[in-house]
């Protein structure tokens, strides 16, 4: 079992890794997120847009985070207690809820969700941060179907061929495995229950920086209580348009605890064996058992009353958790060195469209 799914795509160890080949693939990978973004576009004859969650409907928040010294004991609550959890403290957010297809579909077409939002830091708060605000990405899948730069240049290679057969036949017979399992695990977890945003759990599927000396993954879990009118699935916009009656309408709103989890090399274990840190940071569609590293609660996100941003206002919000990160939060791992340079470059393009379009107009 090991030697296939190394074959397929995990790597055992840092000597199965290529670093000489990831500048190349983060090329590659820029070049095609602009081309797909622009296919999109032009097969829906429409504007461009976001090159990946392309609709989705943006609120305003709060970010509170929790006296960590509270029910924790003190070595728990020193780990935890760093970065922008260092101590209490209540942060404006803006969250967007959306769809992670390139495409604008119908909300009931099959699809991962996502929750991206930006936390508003006050001046001083985040010594040295370099930023204004802290962005976190998440989606309703615990992992990544797509594991690390090769199996991303690999694969949308073959999404943005003009005929994807013979994209695919074009490849080395690993990266054909690579593609068919990155495939076939983002098939899997579209195939979800569809649900209201604001009743489903969302994660970060790859690793941030949590101190000079941790790495965490992220996790935003909806309260039980959270409420939604049944979908109506004659609208297109169900998810989002239910989003904005929420926020408008219920004397309750809804909020998500966010919690932290600690790469643990002594307990995590894959296919019955521990691994080093290396294994668990570069493998991003390798999920992290709960039951050997538990998720520990920081802080709540929580939706306020009336705040949805209006169509403009949303189009223009963007996320970047490596350009909006502080040293205690930057991302790691080979997905996020691959997808920093491809999302800087889309967002420049939806600008540049974006402008043009202004000045047609005037």
């Amino acid at each position: 079992m090991m030697s296939l799914t190394r074959w397929f795509g995990v790597t055992e160890s840092d000597a199965d890794r290529d670093p000489a080949r990831e500048q190349a693939d983060i090329e590659a990978i820029t070049e095609k997120s602009l081309l797909m973004q622009a296919n999109a576009a032009d097969k829906q004859h429409r504007s461009m847009c976001r090159g990946t969650h392309a609709s989705g409907v943006s609120v305003r928040a709060q970010f509170e985070i929790f006296d960590l010294t509270v029910g924790h004991a003190p070595e728990l609550a020193a780990r935890l207690a760093r970065g922008i959890f260092a101590k209490p403290r209540v942060y404006p957010a803006v969250v967007r809820f959306a769809n992670a297809d390139a495409s604008i579909n119908s909300d009931f077409k099959p699809d991962v969700r996502s929750l991206s939002f930006s936390v508003d830091l006050a001046p001083g708060d985040m010594a040295g941060a370099g930023s204004s605000r802290q962005d976190f990405s998440m989606q309703n899948a615990t992992t990544l179907p797509i594991n690390d730069s090769p199996a991303f240049v690999a694969t949308i290679k073959v999404l943005t061929a003009s005929n994807p057969l013979a994209g695919l036949w074009s490849l080395t017979f690993k990266d054909k495995l690579r593609v068919v399992r990155t495939l076939a695990l983002a098939e899997l977890q579209a195939q979800q229950k569809i649900r209201p945003y604001q009743q489903l759990r969302y994660w970060s599927t790859v690793l941030f920086r949590h101190g000079p000396d941790e790495v965490v993954k992220f996790s935003a879990i909806p309260s039980p209580d959270n409420p939604a009118r049944p979908l109506q699935k004659s609208n297109r916009q169900g998810l989002q348009d239910e989003l904005a009656r929420h926020i408008r309408e219920d004397s309750r709103l809804s909020w998500f605890d966010f919690a932290v989890q600690f790469l643990d090399t002594g307990k995590m274990t894959y296919w019955g064996k521990t691994r080093d840190a290396d294994f668990w940071i570069e493998n991003a569609s390798v999920e992290w058992n709960e039951a050997e590293a538990p998720f520990h609660r920081v802080a709540r996100l929580t939706l306020l009353r009336n705040s949805q941003l209006s169509m403009e206002a949303s189009e223009a919000t963007y996320f970047d958790v490596t350009g909006n990160s502080t040293p205690d939060s930057r991302p790691v791992g080979s997905i996020n060195r691959a997808r920093c340079p491809a999302e800087l470059a889309s967002r420049r393009a939806r600008a540049h469209a974006a402008g043009q379009r202004s000045q047609t107009v005037q």
